[in-house]
């Protein structure tokens, strides 16, 4: 199982949606680091999964609604999703959020 990651050569981007682009950094079955970069106006749509995530937004600011509450969040903000709650995002400026996701997200690989 791979240990360390480094930026560039161990990241690949994948187009969630335009404007939307997301990176595994890295991952084992128990845990999964994830960069998700965002265009101005880019909407993460309301959504759920069996994972619990912790987000931190690195960049820019979001309009974050976690189980059906909206609050505006800037760099240096942080949130947190129980297994299962509808949550998404809409982006206010570019942005960056880096997303931990336990157990790990298969579908992400």
């Amino acid at each position: 199982m791979k240990s360390f990651y480094s930026l560039p050569e161990d990241i690949t981007w994948i187009e969630v949606a335009p404007g939307n682009l997301r990176a595994v950094l890295s991952e084992r079955p128990e845990v999964m680091l994830v960069a998700f970069s965002f265009e101005p106006g880019t909407v993460g749509a309301l959504h759920s999964h069996p994972h619990t995530q912790v987000s931190y937004i690195a960049e820019g600011s979001f309009e974050v609604t976690v189980d059906g509450v909206t609050q505006r969040l800037a760099a240096g903000s942080s949130f947190i999703v129980a297994p299962n709650l509808v949550h998404g995002v809409l982006a206010l400026e570019k942005g960056l959020l880096i997303d931990t996701f336990t157990p790990r997200r298969d579908d992400f690989l």
